[in-house]
């Protein structure tokens, strides 16, 4: 059975949803291995064995955190080889596309980004120009590295457990030494809110907010959702960019979309038309935002937002 190797960086205490994504995709495409980089708690170690992995490789170097992310493609290529994987799957972040692309260099590969489907013969699917058409494609060189959009596969156990080996990889010491260092960072400030590709409720702001994004956040937090934000707004510093949702930011797929003050043109489209509910408040009635959107409220979102959270919190008592 062909390997299929997927990438996880930093899991943290628990996977993400998108991680468990990646491994049911794995699993349809053959035999789901891993390479890790970073703490392998009992916690991510039950999951790998609930997912059907079967062995998980971690670099023999652990501080590749403190460079940017040409040591981790040098380990990742090291953990294709040890490995024979045919396949390598990672998530659709910006580090995570700068990976495959030097991952892609480094063994000679095919690479393919912004993927939202892949068939068990490996054909990958993109939805492209705005959702407007999807294109199928295919690797032919021996092994194809594939960046996978969230929120596009239902996380699904395997039908029975695994007990995953555990295997060292060598990282080559040329990629660390002459690897660009990072020097300092700062704890982003956390919000309490989920984060914004897994979140089931997304809440968007756009221009029409004029800077004031507060009766957004009031309603999401009334709701238990993520803070999203249109291009406009984010350009405009009213909000931070990882807020962006569209073309040129994160795609959303939640239960439930609140667009407020947000036009709705085909950038933001982009970002969130597979949402299940999308719910548009505007008060431009020819605003394109309607024609996606399956309840649209014409109105000042000043009005109606402070109103729906009033009576969100009263219901919830």
């Amino acid at each position: 059975m062909a390997k299929v190797l997927v990438f996880i960086d930093n899991p943290g205490d628990a996977l993400k949803k998108s991680s468990l994504e990646l491994l049911t995709l794995a699993r349809s495409l053959g035999e789901t291995v891993v390479a890790l980089n970073g703490d392998l708690n009992s916690g991510v170690s039950d999951e790998f064995a609930e997912y059907g992995v079967t062995a998980v490789y971690r670099p023999s170097s652990q501080d590749l955190d403190n460079y940017l992310v040409a040591p981790k493609a040098a380990y990742l290529a090291a953990a294709v080889e040890a490995a024979g994987a045919g396949t390598v799957l990672l998530d659709n972040s910006p580090e995570g596309k700068e990976i495959a692309a030097r991952l892609g260099i480094r063994l000679g590969a095919g690479v393919i980004t912004d993927v939202v489907g892949v068939d068990a013969d490996g054909t990958a699917h993109k939805s492209v120009l705005a959702g407007s058409y999807t294109t199928a494609s295919r690797v032919t060189t021996p092994v194809a590295v594939l960046t996978v959009k969230a929120n596009n596969v239902t996380p699904e156990p395997a039908a029975s457990p695994s007990t995953p080996d555990a295997v060292t990889v060598e990282v080559p010491g040329d990629s660390i030494a002459t690897a660009a260092r990072i020097t300092d960072r700062q704890q982003k400030t956390a919000t309490g809110r989920p984060d914004l590709t897994d979140a089931r409720i997304v809440v968007a702001g756009g221009r029409g907010l004029d800077g004031d994004f507060g009766p957004v956040e009031q309603l999401a937090d009334a709701l238990g959702a993520a803070v999203g934000a249109s291009r406009a707004a984010t350009d405009a510093g009213w909000i931070s960019h990882d807020a962006q949702v569209g073309q040129t930011g994160k795609t959303v797929s939640p239960q439930l979309y609140i667009s407020a003050g947000i036009s709705g043109a085909i950038q933001q489209k982009a970002g969130m038309q597979t949402a299940k509910v999308i719910v548009a408040v505007n008060k431009d009635a020819e605003s394109p935002v309607f024609e996606i959107a399956d309840f649209g409220i014409i109105g000042d979102l000043f009005d109606v937002l402070p109103q729906a959270t009033e009576e969100i919190k009263k219901r919830k008592g």
